[in-house]
């Protein structure tokens, strides 16, 4: 492709026509590369680098010996501006030869040096065994206490003969201790020097990109890949408002972006931005394969010693803040603006773009950056499940206002300004609605009892059926001076087989909803409390099965 003064040059992995006219005694010119610009998606990254060099005229072919192992090299792309017409052919990517080190033969002069020095302790260390062992063995051969015709001598040439002996084996193993000591160091030398002798396997990838230039000019080419080790999680922040007299419930959603990488390259003083774009899940939906109805087959017999293994895997504090109250005055102080991304949302994704540089090298760890932020009024209820747990939460729901969806992530839950614990946020739409829960609501006191629990027969004269019938119920107090909307969840068994009978008794509290949330024969009360209001939901239900069976009740699949 060719481009004139200030045009864009662009291409793809391979040009074969550019690749044609390109002689191939281009000669080669070292360049170096900077990474300019990151999009890092939920499953790996495209990274930009720059290279800015001069051209001479002609062809030649540029060598950058500093892109990561880990990128993929299809996904190579090059685009760029010149002074001058410029053809930018063929592109690929290869390891680089490992090479020996330029002062080979002083390094084997070392070695060789330091391996005659190891050879002389070790002769020290031989003389010195000898010696030892010589000591030894006179010590054991020749009696110091007798003399040539079995008289005794005196004790002073007895300590003579013994102190000669100690000091030949003193200074014996003194010497073989000082020689392996050095032989230790000189070991070490050794085996740095032979590693420093050894090719050492390539770090960096080699990117090769010929390009044909019709004058001397400056040129700046971009080269853009995709790297797999690379993504970005989203985190939120929740923080409620519960309100007062003169002012509604809020929410603020606070979207984060935690961003790792193990990319073997470090990301320096670079554009960032993160991409809801999923790369990993390829262009295209997954092609079906036909379903066939039949009769089960009779499993052949196993040979001996077959066998074959299942292996099923197994389901594999709170921190409160107060801040101190002086009692001198404060100099007035402006609360501290996080920075946020630009959000770029199309029609089939959203790119957030963070402002400024940002540095995040290879082994550094995870990195948080805020990227978006809504505030939305909040209707607050108190929700219960006493079934399960007693406690009462407050829950706010509210609209989801953002152009951009919500991802499913890991939520930190702040209510009035504290810290209440984390959950889990689904991914939502615009126009969806979001449910959070805040906490445990100590003011709410909710009570279930068991009134009546019966298992029997049923059958007018002869016994037909077996039946199960249970009675609940649950209190509920209101312990705030202001009123406040209730929901109370319970559970109806549901039933999948038609002599299995489920009735729902006429003593119960009519439910506000069944089948909450797509969830079979879960059951909701909902009303609005006043002050101090005391409520009783009443609940009861029957089951009716064949007395010649059994009956579970357990939880759905």
């Amino acid at each position: 492709m060719r481009i004139t003064a200030k045009c864009l040059a662009t291409t793809s992995l391979v040009m074969l026509a550019s690749a044609a006219a390109l002689p191939s005694w281009a000669a080669d010119v070292d360049a170096t590369s900077a990474i300019d610009t990151v999009t890092v998606y939920p499953d790996g990254a495209t990274v930009t680098r720059i290279i800015a060099l001069d051209l001479a005229s002609g062809d030649s072919t540029l060598v950058a010996k500093d892109f990561p192992l880990s990128l993929d090299p299809s996904s190579l792309r090059v685009e760029g501006e010149a002074g001058a017409k410029l053809t930018i052919g063929t592109i690929d990517a290869r390891p680089p030869r490992a090479a020996l080190p330029v002062n080979l033969p002083e390094l084997d002069k070392r070695i060789e040096a330091l391996r005659d020095q190891r050879a002389d302790l070790q002769g020290a260390i031989d003389a010195a065994n000898a010696r030892r062992k010589f000591a030894q063995h006179f010590a054991e051969a020749s009696p110091a206490g007798l003399g040539d015709k079995g008289e005794a001598r005196p004790i002073t040439e007895w300590r003579a003969a013994f102190a000669a002996v100690a000091e030949e084996i003193a200074t014996a193993d003194t010497a073989i201790r000082d020689a392996t000591r050095k032989q230790r160091e000189i070991d070490r030398q050794i085996a740095q020097l032979e590693a420093e002798r050894s090719a050492k396997p390539p770090s960096k990838l080699e990117v090769r990109i010929d390009v044909a230039s019709a004058a001397a000019t400056k040129a700046t080419l971009r080269v853009t890949y995709a790297v797999r080790n690379a993504r970005w999680v989203p985190l939120y922040d929740a923080r409620l408002d519960t309100g007062a007299k003169d002012r509604k419930p809020q929410v603020e959603l606070v979207r984060r972006a935690e961003v790792t990488q193990s990319t073997g390259e470090d990301w320096s003083n670079v554009t960032l931005g993160v991409s809801t774009v999923r790369i990993g899940r390829g262009g295209s939906a997954p092609e079906l394969n036909s379903l066939v109805a039949q009769y089960p087959q009779v499993p052949k017999p196993m040979a001996l010693g077959a066998a074959s293994d299942l292996v099923r895997s197994a389901p594999a504090p709170r921190q409160m803040q107060y801040a101190a109250k002086s009692t001198e005055a404060a100099e007035p102080r402006e609360r501290a603006d996080e920075q946020q991304a630009v959000a770029e949302i199309g029609d089939f994704q959203a790119t957030f773009r963070i402002p400024g540089r940002v540095s995040l090298g290879a082994a550094e760890g995870a990195k948080s950056l805020r990227i978006a932020s809504m505030s939305v009024p909040a209707d607050l209820a108190v929700r219960a499940a006493p079934v399960m747990d007693p406690t009462a939460f407050l829950e706010a729901s509210f609209k989801q206002t953002d152009d951009a969806t919500l991802l499913p992530g890991k939520v930190a839950i702040y209510r009035d300004g504290v810290f209440v614990g984390r959950g889990k946020i689904a991914a939502s739409a615009k126009d969806d609605i979001v449910r959070l829960g805040f906490g445990a609501d100590d003011k709410i006191k909710i009570e279930r009892a068991v009134l009546k629990r019966n298992e029997g027969s049923a059958g007018l004269l002869v016994t037909t059926s077996k039946t199960d019938e249970r009675a609940f119920k649950t209190t509920f107090r209101n312990g705030h001076d202001f009123p406040i909307k209730v929901a109370i969840e319970d559970q109806l068994p549901v039933s999948e087989n038609e002599d299995i009978v489920v009735e729902m008794l006429t003593s119960s509290t009519p439910p506000t909803a069944s089948n909450i949330r797509d969830r079979r024969g879960v059951l909701e009360w909902t009303f609005d409390a006043k002050p101090g209001d005391v409520r009783d939901i009443n609940f009861a239900w029957r089951i009716r099965w064949p007395k010649d069976k059994s009956m579970v009740i357990v939880p759905a699949g």
